[in-house]
């Protein structure tokens, strides 16, 4: 899902010579599914009712297999474009059930750790998928690229089909549901921390190339070789922020906001050699790579028996404040500099302190309930 999204960050210039078209409207293959995304993740849990999760996190992934085919096989950019709406469809559909799948496939004392491994997923398209699929677009041509991951979709479908038990809904999600869940202190929390949080990273990290070769002196050949250990930093991160969320979420989530807001705001300060910048993004990696799965975490605490319902919100938030964190990053650049995008993005992640002092006074445990056995 995650390679799916971010895959065309590599190919944007070689998709945009042969279907003829403007860097800028390339673009918007990143751009449109991280909207159709974040209006899919509230959508799809309250259109399916009571569909078996299991059947339906196959049928995104047979969308997912059949939109990166059409991508392969696309005459124009429309069409294109079209299968990129598909691919937020299922981006966002997906990680509104799937986030909150350790619930029930785990007992209860194992849910941070299944919780961390189904999120070091996403750490680990930016550290294999992406610079792979990137790789085969050089080699082989885009076409191949796209051709690739919808053949890796269908062996992921496969997967799903034959080792996930049945995963009947315990409860349709429904629209009110949906309101309710804002209402409720913890859950409000957790979509203003996600703001805050994801927002302010991406306003700084969109722009993290040239922070590191204008701040830091780092030479463009470099840079990959960087952001790879920068990935690696976040899957040690999300591993260890999953340990520690199951401990106490409040804590873990205070702990990655004043790291990353830290590291933000100092970099202009102490980025500004090679070894320093080096150092700063290491702990950027390692701070946010804990991010999702501990507000996930947050999230099922926060509503043990309307977990859907939680995370879905949760999975919408999150795609908004990527798009708005790159606009906002960008406009800050283009109108002052790089160490104010910097300290914009370290003020806004700053501001998640506040947001998670603020539910101290609330109990974030509420026990859920037993999980039914499932047979499949």
């Amino acid at each position: 899902m995650v390679t799916a999204e971010q895959l065309p960050v590599g190919l944007l210039t070689s998709v945009s010579d042969q279907l003829g078209v403007s860097a800028g409207r390339t673009g918007l293959m990143v751009t449109v599914p991280g909207v159709v995304a974040a209006i899919a993740a509230p959508t799809i849990p309250v259109a399916v009712g009571r569909l078996d999760r299991r059947v339906l996190l196959a049928a995104l992934m047979l969308l997912m297999a059949l939109a990166n085919l059409v991508s392969a096989l696309t005459p124009s950019f429309a069409v294109l474009l079209a299968a990129r709406v598909l691919v937020g469809v299922t981006i966002g559909g997906f990680w509104a059930i799937a986030g909150g799948l350790a619930t029930r496939l785990v007992p209860e004392r194992h849910v941070p750790r299944a919780t961390a491994l189904i999120f070091s997923g996403v750490a680990a398209a930016s550290v294999f998928g992406v610079p792979l699929g990137t790789l085969i677009g050089d080699i082989a041509g885009w076409r191949v690229a796209f051709g690739a991951l919808g053949a890796l979709a269908a062996l992921v479908l496969v997967a799903l089909a034959l080792l996930l038990p049945t995963l009947p809904a315990a409860e349709p999600v429904r629209p009110r549901q949906l309101a309710r869940q804002l209402r409720h202190t913890t859950v409000l929390a957790g979509v203003v921390a996600t703001f805050l949080l994801v927002t302010g990273h991406f306003a700084a990290y969109t722009f993290v190339s040239p922070v590191l070769q204008q701040l830091s002196g780092i030479p463009l050949g470099l840079i990959s070789a960087l952001l790879l250990g920068y990935g690696l930093a976040g899957i040690l991160g999300n591993f260890v922020a999953g340990v520690a969320s199951g401990r106490d979420v409040r804590r873990t989530v205070l702990t990655i906001s004043l790291s990353l807001a830290a590291v933000l705001a100092l970099f202009p300060v102490l980025g500004g050699t090679a070894a320093g910048g080096i150092t700063m993004l290491m702990l950027w990696g390692l701070a946010f790579g804990g991010v999702s799965v501990s507000l996930q975490t947050w999230m099922i605490k926060a509503a043990p028996q309307e977990t859907e319902a939680a995370s879905a919100l949760w999975v919408s938030m999150f795609n908004l404040s990527i798009a708005l964190g790159a606009l906002v990053g960008g406009t800050v650049v283009d109108l002052g500099s790089l160490s104010g995008g910097l300290w914009l993005a370290g003020a806004l992640v700053g501001l998640t302190v506040l947001t998670v002092w603020s539910t101290r006074a609330t109990r974030l445990d509420h026990p859920r309930p037993r999980p039914v056995k499932e047979h499949a």
